[in-house]
């Protein structure tokens, strides 16, 4: 991608969040709503197609695992390259979260989150835990 593709995007915002409904159809909705957020950036297909991957899995830890209220926070970076986008979603549960599930069946959402970002992490604050990934949208 030519990163003036991206910083000609529209002037509107950088930055956009999104309440979490905590049920499994949430994903659905605000994958459509982050998929118009990011057309409106002017990302091009494939690195909307990593950052939609990034917020399902973390939209889906949140719903599966935290506790509510939930919310995702997508931002884009504002400097001269325009070279990333910010995915983080915030709750109020603790950072680490007892497993209980079939390995077979999850657990590999968090593989995919940091194998598609540049950096990820989580930061624990006060009254809950943010998991936030970081992704490259431009060309080295």
């Amino acid at each position: 991608m030519i990163t003036a593709q991206l910083c000609a995007a529209p002037s509107g915002e950088v930055e956009h969040l999104f309440s979490l409904p905590h049920t499994p159809g949430a994903v659905g909705g605000v994958r459509r709503r982050v998929r118009d957020v990011l057309a409106d950036w002017n990302l091009p297909a494939d690195a909307a197609a990593d950052v939609l991957l990034v917020v399902s899995e973390l939209i889906t830890n949140a719903v599966v695992h935290a506790l509510p209220p939930a919310t995702l926070r997508v931002s884009r970076d504002q400097g001269d390259t325009c070279a990333a986008v910010r995915v983080e979603v915030t709750d109020t549960g603790p950072a680490a979260q007892p497993s209980a599930v079939d390995p077979d069946e999850h657990g590999r959402g968090l593989d995919i989150v940091s194998t598609l970002s540049e950096r990820c992490g989580v930061r624990v604050q006060a009254g809950g835990t943010c998991r936030w990934a970081e992704l490259r949208v431009t060309e080295d």
